[in-house]
């Protein structure tokens, strides 16, 4: 049988862009989806344009949150899918055919991931993120910085924690952290499984966003290696930025 992913959708008044990132996902050619949005009670439009695919998702609630990761949990909690995805405002499920070559790539895997293209706000590419998709990936795989993003990894449901609130810019990286700890089969699709749209919350809020970050690497990699390993994160930072000039983060 086809394993059931749920895909959830955050937004706040983002009329712009939410209707792109539905149809990403509703257009899939792999069936066995349910698609939850959780809205933040936007003014702008965006719960109109919702509506209009109403009748295609299976959860959908607009009320007002304490954040991000505050409405990806209560998606996460309304989930009913063996794997869960978060694919928010803004972002895109690669192809219509991707969901269906993720599950392919193996069978019963606790962890599915790819490579993502990043994109500007009037949605032209950019290419690849700097850091690529590792070849192998565990818990240890971010002591040199963010190789996979959110919107590119597929994890069992029964992995998937809660996101800790207590982190109010890079909860996701916690929280991918402790699913890998606890995936004894992780797999890389080889393929791209994601479009990232760039200037999110972490971008708005760099510093505190780097800030939270330092601290959950701490947490999981220790303090000393922790530091030398941000050396070779500034020196590869520095290197890509000379030779790009932007960061694709």
């Amino acid at each position: 049988m086809q394993p059931k992913l749920s895909v959830i959708t955050i937004v706040y008044n983002n009329v712009k862009d939410i209707e792109r990132t539905m149809l990403s996902v509703l257009n899939q050619t792999y069936k066995n989806i349910e698609y939850i949005i959780i809205d933040g009670a936007s003014k702008d439009g965006t719960v109109d344009k919702i509506y209009n695919y109403k009748s295609r998702l299976a959860q959908f609630i607009s009320e007002p949150d304490k954040g991000i990761y505050d409405a990806m949990n209560k998606g996460l909690s309304l989930t009913t899918g063996d794997y869960v995805l978060f694919m928010n405002s803004g972002d895109e499920i690669y192809a219509p055919e991707t969901v269906a070559e993720v599950f392919e790539s193996a069978s019963s895997a606790d962890i599915y991931y790819g490579e993502t293209e990043m994109y500007d706000e009037d949605w032209i590419s950019l290419g690849q993120r700097r850091h690529h998709a590792p070849e192998n990936f565990d818990w240890q795989s971010f002591r040199y910085g963010m190789s996979i993003s959110h919107q590119a990894i597929y994890v069992r449901r029964s992995l998937a924690e809660p996101f800790d609130l207590k982190y109010k810019y890079s909860a996701d990286i916690d929280w991918i952290i402790k699913a890998a700890k606890h995936a004894s089969s992780i797999v890389n699709t080889h393929t791209y499984v994601a479009k990232y749209l760039v200037g999110g919350i972490s971008k708005k809020k760099h510093m505190a966003s780097l800030k939270e970050r330092f601290h959950i690497f701490t947490k999981y990699y220790g303090l000393i290696p922790n530091l030398i390993n941000h050396l070779f994160i500034a020196i590869n930072l520095a290197q890509y930025y000379f030779r790009h000039r932007r960061t694709n983060d």
